[in-house]
């Protein structure tokens, strides 16, 4: 644990740190999950939405986006790939994950909303479903070459 803000303020003993890291875990979940319950009380509640629910919204958000960012620059996702060609290979695989996910989500919104009739319906539905797969690719592919970085600097060792 030594690329993390967090070490610093953890006891030096590694079953004390286990179990610490554990119990903020446990509670990040937790207070995820009481965060969700909490937005969807105030959205359909008589009150209507507020402003506390957005708050709730944007701090749950947070959690999720922080620790997704953390785990893909981390470059633990890809252990097995430390060679070259491995690499390429994977990359090939996002790749076609990426494509075969947008059809997924074109096919989807046009069951759901019902397939669109003119270009002024047809453009958001692809924008959006464009730049979502897009998105996965270079989270994918960041995580990718973290990855095989990472490798590469423990096999050099």
């Amino acid at each position: 644990m030594e690329n993390s803000w967090l070490s610093k303020f953890l006891p030096k003993d590694e079953y004390k740190e286990k179990r610490i890291l554990y119990f903020i875990a446990e509670s990040s979940i937790i207070l995820a999950t009481m965060l969700f319950i909490f937005v969807l009380l105030n959205n359909y509640s008589l009150y209507g939405n507020s402003n506390t629910g957005t708050v709730a919204l944007l701090s749950l958000g947070f959690i999720v986006a922080y620790i997704l960012l953390r785990y893909i620059l981390s470059g633990i996702e890809y252990t097995e790939v430390t060679t070259e060609k491995r690499y390429i290979k994977e990359k090939k695989a996002i790749i076609n994950r990426s494509f075969i996910f947008l059809i997924i989500l074109i096919i989807a919104y046009a069951l759901i909303d019902g397939i669109p009739s003119n270009f002024t319906e047809i453009f958001p539905l692809f924008s959006s479903a464009f730049f979502i797969a897009v998105f996965m690719y270079f989270v994918s592919y960041t995580s990718l070459k973290r990855s095989f970085k990472k490798n590469k600097d423990i096999l050099d060792d």
